[in-house]
């Protein structure tokens, strides 16, 4: 899929604000991966979590996704060089970027702060990499990355 068809899909859905390009589904957003070279995932959440419930493995595409935190761990204050910090993966400010944290939130700030910076193809990947709570209070099995059966690993 193309940035194109994703931007055609998320006005049918919803739409943005225009603070942000908008929202794809994870299943979406890998074929938004698998069809753009220039296309990056980016998982805002933080060290802990990348080490301890795992990420997204974009080997079969012949990627990685970047990890950049949005706030930092464990104080939850803001990364105040995020958009530093995407800015020196040298993307161009044209290219996909989709963005994913455990539910949605986080990455839609992150979105938002990219897309005032310039960045005009910033997305927010829906339920994020484990979604919601299940009747079981647990997460990664309804929605997300995980639930849908993208690949993703442990560290």
């Amino acid at each position: 899929m193309s940035a194109i068809e994703a931007r055609r899909r998320t006005r049918e859905r919803l739409g943005s604000d225009g603070s942000y390009a908008g929202d794809v589904t994870p299943a979406e957003a890998w074929e938004i991966l698998e069809g753009e070279a220039d296309a990056i995932l980016i998982d805002v959440r933080t060290d802990a979590e990348w080490n301890y419930v795992g990420v997204p493995n974009l080997s079969s595409l012949g990627k990685k996704p970047a990890l950049i935190a949005w706030q930092i761990f464990p104080t939850g204050a803001l990364n105040p060089r995020f958009v530093d910090d995407v800015a020196k993966l040298g993307i161009r400010k044209d290219a996909t970027v989709l963005l994913l944290c455990r539910t949605g939130g986080r990455s839609k700030a992150a979105a938002q702060a990219l897309t005032a910076a310039g960045f005009s193809a910033s997305y927010n990947v829906l339920d994020g990499f484990e979604g919601g709570h299940d009747a079981n209070q647990h997460r990664g099995t309804r929605a997300g990355w995980k639930a849908v059966g993208l690949p993703w690993g442990q560290g």
